[in-house]
């Protein structure tokens, strides 16, 4: 799957990496209590990301997605078109289980799947706006997830 905007995996890693080295140079990054893996340490998230992100997620994806990311009610049941109901974004989701790099194509580009309704967001927001929405979904997952999704997203980076 390649990011029709342009963004490729490796321009997306040094952005995190970018942003995380001048907020924990600033002093302003958050601590994590992820565990330490083979793959290194989950990243803490970086509270500027998440600040900025919070606003557009309001703005954008809690009419579908609810407020504190509680997805709608039996979201794993399909509608009668065979669609199904915008899932959560916490850890009772799946959300997590994907990589940075399928999750911000798939903000950006929409979702392709019959099933899914997920519109694109590209034309609404930019590749910054994107990362910092992510960042803030991930402020609903507590360790265990953020470790799994920080190992898929150095799989696939």
């Amino acid at each position: 799957m390649s990011i029709n905007r342009g963004i490729s995996a490796l321009r997306i890693v040094l952005a995190f990496a970018i942003v995380a080295l001048l907020v924990t140079s600033s002093g302003c990054g958050t601590t994590s209590t992820a565990s330490v893996t083979a793959r290194g340490s989950v990243p803490p998230l970086v509270d500027a990301l998440v600040a900025a992100g919070r606003p557009l997620y309001d703005a954008n994806c809690a009419s579908c997605h609810g407020l504190d990311g509680e997805g709608e009610p039996d979201w794993k049941t399909p509608r009668a078109d065979g669609s199904y109901r915008p899932p959560p974004h916490d850890a009772s989701g799946h959300t997590w289980h994907h990589s940075d790099r399928v999750l911000i194509e798939l903000i950006a580009e929409g979702s392709d799947f019959a099933q899914s309704r997920m519109p694109a967001f590209d034309s609404i927001l930019d590749d910054g706006q994107i990362i910092a929405i992510l960042e803030y979904i991930k402020t609903w997952w507590g360790p265990e997830e953020r470790d799994f999704q920080w190992g898929v997203s150095q799989q696939d980076a």
